[in-house]
């Protein structure tokens, strides 16, 4: 297998940046320096620094506001770094970005197809998690459980192949969400069971418009709450 390329210097910057806003060298909601001061203090020519704030915008850590500049809009939280590589959150994000889309729809599709064998599924999987939250434990494979249960419950074979084929990514990301959850107020683990909830109980009762919703809200939701300054925190 070839190695990977090398870093470009848009993803260098993109790294370096990212690094002073978890730092707080640039704090939630400060102005970062005007592009020609922080291309010399990168040492690099402006379209590669304007790559690498394109970046950092479409990833929501910066936001820009017209003849004013870019502002810091959001962080990843000290403890996202202390799991995965500062590389990795872009990545992470974009598998957040597919799975809201993908597993929206299935979730739409397993209100109107379940049956009462899918039902099941879900009930056991979701005891499942309650039982690994209540031992502290991780529960990624219950949580991806679930998940595949409601891609089951589509009658759809595309739905579960592409949760399966993605499994290793999407429990990656799972395993960032839920030790997050772990680590925080008590309050949380009950917050992320009641967005399930929701999912199993609109598919239940056979609204796809309901449960569709509730399956993109809770996946932005666990995307949202890696960050600090995030728009939606829950």
């Amino acid at each position: 297998m070839s190695e990977p390329p090398p870093p470009s210097l848009a993803d260098q910057v993109y790294d370096r940046l990212l690094t002073q806003i978890v730092e707080e060298q640039y704090p939630l909601h400060s102005r970062l320096p005007p592009e020609q001061m922080l291309a010399v203090s990168c040492g690099v020519s402006r379209p590669v620094l304007r790559a690498a704030l394109a970046r950092l915008r479409d990833d929501g850590i910066i936001t820009s506001r017209r003849g004013s500049g870019n502002y810091v809009a959001r962080r990843p939280t000290r403890q996202v770094m202390s799991f995965v590589p500062l590389g990795s959150i872009t990545d992470i994000q974009r598998c957040y970005e597919f799975r809201i889309d993908i597993e929206g729809a299935a979730a739409g599709w397993a209100a109107r197809r379940r049956d009462e064998a899918d039902l099941a599924a879900l009930d056991v999987a979701y005891q499942r998690m309650d039982q690994t939250y209540q031992e502290r434990a991780l529960g990624v494979d219950a949580d991806q459980m679930l998940h595949l249960a409601i891609a089951r419950a589509t009658k759809n074979a595309f739905f579960q192949t592409v949760l399966e084929s993605l499994a290793q990514q999407i429990g990656f990301g799972m395993r960032l969400s839920r030790s997050l959850t772990l680590l925080a107020d008590p309050d949380r683990q009950a917050l992320v069971q009641s967005e399930h909830w929701r999912v199993i109980k609109a598919i239940r009762d056979q609204k796809p418009d309901a449960a569709a919703d509730a399956m993109r809200a809770h996946i932005a939701a666990a995307r949202d709450r890696m960050f600090e300054g995030a728009a939606k925190q829950s």
